[in-house]
């Protein structure tokens, strides 16, 4: 059977659950007031850099041709600048832009600004080899030869040009998706290099930050706060999560083939519990696994086994590569690392009393870690699962009695999609005209979450929309890198 109902959504009554005020309404509200206020501080910063050059006397470089190119490239490398360093801070995890943005949207802006940032830089060397060359003479080559001879620190500049057109070009989807994550991984970590070989030339040459000014001040504070984020939340917070939770893999269970539950024991799990759906990354560190970073979503809420915070937590993977390959082979006492909970894939993201659950493949094990965790009334959730046959519907008994003891209705969607038609239902429920509202016709006015493949996602996203669902009901998260 292609769609089939397995738990009916129980009779509410008006006076309980339907005519409640709706308890999401406060937090969406601050939600958007911090994504506007994040925004604001984006574009200050930008604004900022170039006022307070022109506060320092900037201005006065336009009275000649030569100045004027001179300015125009040290505008153009403040901007460059700042906007490199926002893609760090938007990398670093800071918590206030994962909760209100979410981990991958702050990624996607992060690699948004990568070629207006390599641009920038660019321009910047351009013009103010054109501009110096001007004055004294000399062509823009002959001056940026000149440049990297005689000026103290310039050299590092030129170097740190390469590795941002470097990072720039491995980010690239075309490209990146011909190595392997590690490689690509690697080669991005070449931001940091390229931000501190760019460092000495602003603070030593010309006397663009010469001491005194504000400029200086506004900078050094700038490199610093983004510095001390990277710091504290991409390397002491995850060291200081492994050190306080103490996990070693427990068992590894067989779910189907080619996918495992990892089960893990730990201490103090309880400060883990409402994160179903967001993701940690986990390092086991075991020979050859140790420096392999697996992003995977908790597939049930952490278990409490007593008072002194002893526990046990559950990821369900699937072999989809070498590394993943590799995790059904753990053996029980494996020491873990972890970093996080990340993402928005929870209950922070609510904004309605009425919620849609939909998973495919691999990505219905977030579903049901969020099925467990996020508040809603009998009769306020729907949860669809699909996938080519039963085996593909991963942990669908514990789902069923989840809905059961909630008070949910739940699809199965089984079965290939139709050949030629761009739909994300299976044959005979796409060939009967079915949508997402035909599951649930209170899907406008609802959350919608939705967990797969990414080209799977996007044909559940537009059906989504077209059922009337606005962006901010719409959460995602996204299995690619």
């Amino acid at each position: 059977m292609n769609a089939q109902l397995l738990s009916t959504r129980p009779e509410v009554r008006r006076g309980s659950c339907g005519a409640a005020a709706n308890p999401f309404e406060g937090q969406h509200r601050r939600r958007l007031l911090k994504a506007d206020l994040l925004t604001v501080l984006f574009w200050a910063s930008l604004a900022g850099a170039v006022a307070l050059w022109l506060a320092d006397g900037g201005a006065a470089g336009f009275s000649t041709p030569a100045g004027a190119f001179t300015a125009l490239g040290i505008v153009a490398g403040l901007a460059g600048m700042d906007l490199v360093l926002l893609m760090l801070l938007l990398a670093a995890r800071i918590p206030l832009i994962d909760r209100t943005v979410g981990h991958d949207r702050a990624l996607e802006f992060h690699r948004k600004l990568g070629k207006p940032a390599l641009y920038l830089l660019l321009a910047h060397g351009i013009l103010i080899a054109i501009g110096y060359g001007m004055a004294e003479g000399l062509d823009p080559v002959s001056e940026s030869a000149a440049l990297w001879v005689l000026v103290p620190d310039m050299w590092l500049a030129y170097i740190s040009m390469l590795l941002f057109i470097a990072v720039v070009v491995t980010s690239l989807v075309a490209v990146r998706r011909r190595f392997p994550h590690e490689f690509w991984y690697a080669v991005h970590l070449l931001t940091y290099a390229a931000v501190l070989t760019a460092l000495p030339h602003q603070f030593s040459v010309g006397g663009l930050f010469a001491e005194g000014t504000w400029q200086r001040w506004y900078w050094l504070a700038l490199c610093i706060a983004t510095g001390a984020a990277l710091l504290y939340y991409r390397v002491v917070q995850p060291l200081a999560a492994t050190f306080r939770h103490q996990l070693t893999v427990k068992r590894v269970v067989q779910v189907s083939p080619g996918v495992v539950s990892i089960e893990m024991s730990g201490l103090r799990l309880d400060l883990l519990a409402g994160s179903g759906g967001r993701f940690f990354i986990w390092r086991f560190l075991a020979p050859g696994l140790w420096w392999h970073p697996h992003p995977f979503s908790l597939s049930a809420e952490p278990v409490q086994f007593d008072a002194a915070g002893q526990g046990v937590l559950r990821i369900t993977v699937r072999n989809l590569g070498r590394g993943s390959a590799q995790l059904a082979s753990l053996r029980p006492g494996t020491k873990v690392a972890v970093e996080g909970p990340y993402g928005l894939f929870s209950s922070a993201a609510r904004s309605r009393r009425h919620v849609v659950m939909v998973g495919a493949g691999i990505g219905i094990t977030p579903i049901r870690a969020l099925l467990e965790s996020t508040p809603f009334h009998p009769g306020n959730a729907t949860v669809i699962l699909r996938g080519h046959s039963e085996s593909e519907l991963y942990l669908g008994e514990e789902i069923l009695e989840l809905c059961r003891q909630r008070g949910a209705t739940l699809f199965h969607l089984t079965g290939s999609r139709p050949a030629g038609v761009r739909t994300w239902l299976p044959e005979n429920s796409a060939r009967a005209g079915h949508r997402l509202a035909s599951f649930d016709p209170k899907i406008a006015e609802a959350d919608v979450y939705v967990c797969g493949p990414a080209a799977w996602a996007q044909n559940v996203l537009e059906d989504a929309r077209a059922a009337g669902v606005r962006e901010d009901q719409l959460h995602y998260e996204r299995f690619d890198w």
